[in-house]
C-alpha cells in the first residue's frame, strides 16, 4: 500500500499523535484515544493511516476499536450522555431515564441529535451500582438520578453552547 493512498487533510495531526507516542504500536490504544479526542470519533481514513504507519493489520486496529466501548466509529454529538442499564440501575428506573431522554431530545441510543450537540448511549454497567440509576454526562457521574434532575443537567450543558 502506498502512503499517498491514505493521505488526507488531517494526516499532519495524526503524524503528531504518532510521534508523541514514539510511533510505537504497543501504544495503539493511547494513540486511538488521542485521535478520538481530536476528532470526536475514529474516522476510517485515520484508522487506515495508522495501520499503514505502524505496520499493523487494519483488522487488529478495528478489533481494538470495537472491543472498547469508549471508542466510536461514527461521529458523536458534542456532549455524551451514557445511561447505565445494568441490573441495579434497571430496577431503579434506568430504562425510564433512557425513554425520557429519547422523548426530550429526539435521540435514540447509539445516535446523536439532529443539531449534533448530544449523543445518547447505554451501557450494561458503570460500576457504581449503589448509586443507581447512574448517568454519565460528559464524563461526570450522576448517581440517584431522577428524570427532572437529568433534564436540568442536560439542558444546562446545551444552554452553555448557545452562549
Amino acid at each position: 500500500m502506498r502512503e499517498k493512498e491514505y493521505l488526507f487533510n488531517n494526516a499532519n495531526k495524526i503524524d503528531e499523535i504518532l510521534v508523541k507516542h514514539g510511533m510505537n504500536r504497543s501504544r495503539i490504544v493511547a494513540i486511538m484515544q488521542d485521535i478520538q479526542n481530536e476528532f470526536g470519533y475514529l474516522p476510517e481514513k485515520n484508522l487506515k493511516y495508522i495501520s499503514m504507519k505502524l505496520q499493523t493489520p487494519l483488522s487488529q486496529i478495528y478489533s481494538i476499536a470495537t472491543f472498547y466501548r469508549a471508542f466510536s466509529l461514527k461521529p458523536r454529538g458534542k456532549h455524551l450522555v451514557t445511561v447505565c442499564l445494568g441490573t441495579a440501575c434497571h430496577v431503579r428506573g434506568g430504562a425510564r431515564i433512557v425513554e425520557s431522554i429519547q422523548k426530550m431530545f429526539d435521540v435514540k441510543p447509539g445516535e446523536k441529535t439532529k443539531d449534533g450537540l448530544l449523543s445518547l448511549e447505554t451501557v450494561n454497567c458503570l460500576g457504581a451500582c449503589a448509586l443507581g440509576p447512574v448517568v454519565v454526562v460528559d464524563g461526570k457521574y450522576h448517581g440517584h438520578i431522577t428524570i427532572s434532575r437529568l433534564e436540568r443537567i442536560v439542558k444546562g450543558i446545551l444552554n452553555e453552547n448557545k452562549k
